[in-house]
């Protein structure tokens, strides 16, 4: 290349293809060209690299070319990108946070209840502890059933009105309480509990009979709670429509509040009925 044309390459940005001496393959530098020493050979490149000295013997072709730099407005514009992707990864973090709250309030409020109706279902309950039989004039067959149930102990209170009553006989009969003026006596009579009752009982509904009741709940309003107990009497002939349960025969029920565990009975009555007050227990 002619000196006329080297020289006006000079203060150039530059691309400059060599290839050494024993060398199968060229090879291209980027940079500009300082200064040109045409007595020493040498060409002065300030590229990438640092400043330095290229043998014009290497060189197979110099061409001009442009310097490749980012602009002030396009790093303005990866600063804006990154910071918007920085702003919606908080935006997501914050909604999953705020999810996460809410259902871990969910459950916690939940779980509450649940517990709550759990230690109610557990802890509420009714208990028969003593079942008497009453036979007819002739004593062949018991007719009626005297159960003594109370709260159990650390028990809700229990409203009788939502009790059902279970029989199993020959068939299941189904008793609830009835809140028709006589189903309830506020005490026994002295006639005796299967006197007390001044209506007869059918085959849907039980008595109730007040024992003890010290803040009158039973006779008021139909509760029972702790310290309360009762006696519910049952017509066997009219619920199972027969003669009642001969002897031998097997019994078995359970008093169902409306929350909390059962009242459970199962007796056997004797072979012999010798007097008309059977105690079933």
């Amino acid at each position: 290349m002619e000196r006329k044309y080297m020289d006006r390459l000079v203060g150039k940005y530059c691309k400059i293809v060599m290839k050494e001496p024993g060398e199968e393959r060229a090879y291209a530098i980027y940079g500009v060209i300082e200064d040109i020493d045409y007595d020493s050979g040498f060409v002065l490149v300030d590229s990438e690299q640092g400043l330095g000295c290229i043998s014009l013997k290497t060189i197979i072709a110099i061409k001009p070319s442009r310097r490749r730099e980012i602009r002030r407005d396009e790093r303005a514009f990866v600063g804006i990108g990154t910071l918007i992707v920085f702003i919606a990864i908080i935006l997501v973090a914050a909604v999953a946070a705020s999810v996460l709250i809410r259902t871990g309030e969910n459950l916690q409020q939940r779980a509450n209840k649940v517990g709550l109706q759990t230690t109610r279902e557990v802890s509420s309950g009714l208990v028969i502890t003593d079942v008497t039989g009453y036979t007819d004039e002739n004593k062949t067959h018991i007719t009626h059933l005297a159960l003594v149930v109370r709260p159990r102990a650390g028990s809700q209170d229990i409203d009788l009105r939502h009790t059902v009553l279970y029989i199993q006989y020959d068939r299941l009969a189904i008793l609830s309480y009835s809140e028709d003026l006589g189903y309830t006596a506020p005490r026994v009579s002295e006639k005796g509990v299967f006197h007390t009752l001044n209506v007869t009982l059918n085959a849907t509904t039980y008595g109730v009979i007040v024992i003890h009741d010290a803040d009158e709940s039973i006779c008021r309003n139909h509760g029972m709670n702790i310290g309360d107990s009762a006696m519910i009497i049952v017509n066997l002939s009219a619920s199972f429509n027969s003669s009642g349960l001969p002897p031998r025969g097997s019994i078995s029920g359970k008093l169902v509040p409306e929350i909390g565990a059962p009242g459970t009975f199962s007796v056997v009555a004797p072979c012999v009925f010798t007097t008309r007050v059977i105690d079933l227990n």
